[in-house]
């Protein structure tokens, strides 16, 4: 996978690891925290991705510990662009403290939610 950094968020905090896999699905891996400091480290390959036009995006969320609002709204901004172009933003095995985030705010009823990687890529479970 290839590994993004983009700015001056510290590397250590968040990485996110991408690749095209299935029928073309975006497969993104964000490892850490998405916060106001990290977010422009997602926001980047998602818009790359959709510039690209891959309108399907999975985000496994299995190693991302935190996310705040920024992070919800980079996450947000990317479902608007997916939908519009015909697909989607799919968010796998989220964690309890990430998942109370979109619980609370209602974002959990506006993206399609999979325990596991497997259910969330074409041709899988």
């Amino acid at each position: 996978m290839e590994r993004q950094h983009v700015g001056n968020a510290q590397p250590a905090r968040l990485r996110v690891e991408t690749r095209v896999v299935a029928d073309g699905t975006q497969l993104f891996v964000p490892t850490g925290e998405l916060d106001h400091h990290t977010a422009e480290l997602l926001r980047v390959p998602l818009d790359a991705a959709l510039d690209a036009g891959r309108a399907r995006l999975v985000v496994d969320c299995a190693e991302l510990g935190f996310c705040d609002s920024t992070g919800l709204n980079v996450l947000l901004a990317a479902r608007l662009r997916a939908e519009a172009a015909g697909g989607g933003v799919h968010l796998v095995a989220m964690r309890p403290a990430v998942a109370r985030v979109f619980r609370i705010t209602g974002a959990e009823a506006v993206f399609t939610l999979h325990e596991t990687l497997a259910t969330a890529l074409p041709g899988s479970g």
